[in-house]
């Protein structure tokens, strides 16, 4: 297969990224986030099947149409096992409001009066509960993105590591502007994908920031933008089998999962298609706009001996 040359087409996803940027700034500040009962508060209902009933399971569908006829803005069920025998309701209402959270909870009751349910635990999330899960959110990302930066640092050059930085950061960033843009529930399950493709979309650049730094010790005599494109063809392979590997992953969990996992399963999914990209468009390809020729030059020899000890053992 011919190379790609990934770094002359960088200024087009470039342009691409930044629309993309542009477009989530201005979703998030018109229209925000549609956040779930996680951040907003409401009343939390755990229930299950009662003991001794013990072939009777709970149809998810059959709740949810029925209290899908309540008055409430917004209602999400998640089963707890496999068994089909346990279910945690979420009810957004005016949690501040105690009359609200008891009429919610006594609605339920009757509504659910046939299906012959063990109410387990009934608790009201309050706003307040849903501010600091919303700032320990927004500490973990930022957290979770300095450690990224300071293990790029340490591992390779602050180069890599800025580059690094700003390339993860726009990989969750137009995450969360797609959330926005679709207006799909932002709640903890989200944040948890979202933390996990931090950790993804790290590797995937750390793979490609080490074979240029590889390159730049066997090449030197290369022009910087044909290290590049070395760097990023050579493993390309992989880098494609892994993604489309772990995307076919999450569009089972898309399908199979159920809407508990629909928004874990939608942000891990695009954030590994657009970090797939950024790292073979952006990341690498914006190395060429710093001086990386003195990367590793100490231990060329050696790079060059511990070459031809693997060539002699073939």
């Amino acid at each position: 297969m011919k190379p790609i040359d990934f770094v002359s087409q960088s200024k087009y996803a470039l342009v691409i990224a930044i629309v993309c940027c542009v477009i989530s700034c201005a979703s998030l500040a018109i229209k925000g986030l549609n956040y779930g009962i996680d951040f907003l508060g409401g009343v939390l209902i755990e229930v299950a099947v009662p003991e001794d009933a013990p072939e009777q399971t709970i149809d998810m569908a059959q709740v949810r149409s029925t209290l899908s006829k309540l008055d409430f803005s917004d209602i999400n069920l998640q089963a707890l096992g496999n068994e089909k025998k346990e279910m945690m309701i979420h009810v957004l209402v005016d949690s501040q409001n105690e009359q609200s959270a008891a009429v919610a909870v006594q609605k339920i009751k009757q509504a659910l009066a046939d299906q012959k349910l063990e109410y387990r635990r009934v608790e009201v999330v309050g706003p307040k509960i849903g501010d600091e899960l919303a700032q320990q959110s927004l500490i973990a990302s930022l957290v979770a993105l300095a450690a990224i930066a300071l293990y790029i640092w340490v591992r390779f050059e602050w180069q890599f590591s800025l580059i690094c930085l700003l390339t993860v950061a726009f990989d969750l960033f137009v995450t969360v502007g797609l959330f926005s843009v679709t207006g799909m529930d932002w709640n903890m399950t989200v944040v948890a994908g979202l933390l996990s493709l931090a950790g993804y979309t790290t590797n995937d650049k750390v793979v490609n920031f080490d074979r240029v730094r590889e390159n730049l010790k066997l090449f030197r005599k290369w022009s910087l933008n044909d290290i590049l494109n070395k760097s990023l063809n050579t493993p390309l392979s992989r880098t494609l089998l892994t993604s489309i590997t772990t995307m076919l992953v999450l569009v089972a969990l898309l399908v199979l999962g159920g809407q508990t996992l629909r928004g874990f399963s939608v942000c891990l999914l695009f954030g590994v298609a657009v970090g797939t990209l950024s790292s073979l468009y952006i990341a690498v390809p914006l190395l060429r706009f710093f001086d990386i020729r003195n990367v590793g030059k100490a231990d060329t020899v050696d790079l060059f001996f511990e070459v031809a000890q693997k060539e002699a053992k073939k």
